[in-house]
């Protein structure tokens, strides 16, 4: 398994690890990692790996292989240096876009306190999000977006806490998504907590305060269905 260190803080940017093991396609294999991957709707982390002599390897994503959550490959961009396991290297985020990725996932997660209807689908994108919703009637636009920035301007705490699995399985109506059920079988669940409006399994990255998300604008609203709307935000 491979120590997730973003779960419990995911402003470490740089890390001291170990490569474990070398997958049949290049893949790196960590003992630790700070990069998160691709799952929930939220893309792979990039970055690099700087090794023992000072060179690179630029990576060009991450991911969970074969849907094991227990274990995370960083992918090397093409023509990169190679690397063996028991190599010593330390992890370089690529701070800016991880940055913007927490500040959306987490502006996603306040779209759905505005909107409390079951969701159907969620994307994070660096400057764009979405969330799908089981929602029959179109909102007024300028009345969730006003709601979206007064919680931003809450400054309200964002913090994770874990519950088990069996506690879930108790509160099933922690789960907020339809089509996506929390990764369990590991015996616990990460919850995500925003002050007193919110609390949701989620595995992502997230900024510590709603303030730190910044001013945002509803995008479009668009109908995917008889009761299908996506709702979609990006950065003011």
């Amino acid at each position: 398994m491979t120590e997730f260190i973003f779960r419990e803080d995911s402003y470490v940017r740089s890390l001291p690890t170990l490569v474990t093991a070398i997958t049949p396609e290049g893949g790196i294999v960590l003992d630790r990692t700070i990069f998160y991957a691709t799952s929930g709707g939220q893309p792979g982390d990039t970055g690099r790996l700087e090794r023992a002599d000072g060179s690179f390897v630029s990576l060009s994503g991450t991911i969970h292989p074969d849907g094991d959550k227990t274990v995370i490959v960083h992918l090397p961009a093409e023509g990169q240096p190679t690397l063996a396991v028991g190599d010593e290297v330390i992890a370089h985020l690529d701070w800016e876009r991880r940055h913007k990725l927490m500040r959306m996932h987490t502006a996603l997660h306040l779209v759905t306190v505005v909107l409390p209807y079951p969701i159907t689908g969620a994307a994070v994108g660096e400057d764009k999000g979405r969330v799908d919703f089981n929602l029959p009637d179109v909102p007024e636009a300028a009345e969730v977006e006003r709601r979206l920035n007064d919680l931003v301007e809450a400054a309200l705490p964002v913090s994770a806490e874990w519950i088990s699995d069996a506690e879930l399985e108790a509160n099933p109506g922690l789960i907020k998504s339809m089509n996506v059920k929390p990764p369990m079988g590991q015996g616990r669940v990460r919850l995500v907590r925003i002050g007193d409006v919110d609390l949701q399994p989620c595995g992502g990255t997230h900024v510590k305060n709603t303030s730190e998300i910044g001013l945002l604008r509803l995008g479009k609203i668009e109908k995917k269905g008889a009761i299908n709307r996506r709702v979609s935000v990006v950065f003011g």
